[in-house]
């Protein structure tokens, strides 16, 4: 069994994945692929990795799990996707002792240790942390920076440290990461390594992400568009979407909070350099899959 899990991380994609992908369902589900509902799993699987500890792995906890899982449109499915942005720990616990996502190498051995018999790929989105910390922040009313990351120094945090660590220590699993600012733009490819289908292979909502961001003008003239020049390659499509966003797009869709005391239009800045860099050391690595526009 191919299980397909996505993380988060937090405040990126918000569940619009599932979104799309559940468009597709029938047509999933007839190329053996299945998208259980969320309900039937997410908190049945924390629930179940939390108890290792105190009970011995079976093939049987496994089998339970996966009988538990609720898609009437796939019997008897080779690839299960399933999507938990709290997987590696709720957001609260995100940052730790200048780490981003410390409990996440513990989460995946616990998932390979119950599904040792399965392929396991890992799919998760990174992002700016001049806009995650702000997020993580914003998410729990009246907390600070400081108090939320236990004192973290946000020029210290490294995604390449994150994703580094679980190559080195879960080598076994597959890796697609993606920067969540990029996502307008490569949503369909996105589905596409969830599904794990090719790109011959009809998807719908592929463009529903920037449907959310362009308006409504913008978004008949690039369907027209694309109507209009069948046959072009991914990558033409993307510098496509970039032009009519450059036109089209709607300003306060893509404006973000960075409201947090102290920090300087310079501070910002000099997090955002860290960050591409910190993105380009992520595409030098082996075994780890980035797409990028």
């Amino acid at each position: 069994m191919q299980i397909v899990l996505h993380v988060g991380a937090h405040f990126t994609d918000e569940d619009r994945l599932l979104k799309s992908l559940s468009k597709n369902r029938d047509n999933l589900a007839a190329r053996g692929i299945s998208l259980p509902k969320p309900s039937s799993y997410r908190r049945q699987l924390r629930s179940l990795l939390h108890s290792l500890g105190q009970m011995p792995v079976t093939d049987q906890l496994r089998d339970d799990f996966f009988a538990g899982l609720n898609d009437p449109s796939a019997e008897d499915p080779d690839r299960i996707i399933l999507s938990h942005n709290d997987f590696f720990c709720v957001p609260k616990m995100a940052v730790r002792e200048n780490l981003l996502y410390p409990k996440a190498v513990d989460r995946l051995l616990d998932m390979c240790n119950l599904f040792h018999q399965d392929e396991i790929e890992v799919h998760f989105a990174i992002r700016n942390p001049a806009t995650f910390l702000p997020a993580l922040v914003a998410a729990k009313k009246g907390e600070t920076l400081e108090g939320m990351t236990r004192g973290a120094v946000p020029t210290a945090l490294r995604w390449a440290e994150t994703i580094g660590r679980i190559r080195e220590n879960v080598p076994a699993i597959g890796l697609t990461v993606w920067c969540n600012e990029d996502t307008p733009l490569i949503w369909e490819q996105i589905l596409r390594e969830l599904a794990g289908v090719e790109a011959t292979v009809p998807l719908e909502g592929g463009t529903d992400l920037l449907a959310e961001i362009m308006s409504d003008e913008g978004m008949e003239r690039f369907h027209a568009y694309v109507q209009a020049h069948e046959g072009m390659t991914e990558i033409q499509k993307r510098r496509v979407i970039a032009a009519f966003l450059d036109k089209f797009a709607l300003e306060d869709e893509l404006e973000e909070e960075l409201d947090l005391p102290g920090w300087s239009e310079e501070y910002v800045d000099a997090l955002t350099d860290i960050y591409d860099e910190d993105v380009y050391e992520i595409s030098r690595m082996p075994g780890v899959n980035l797409i990028t526009p």
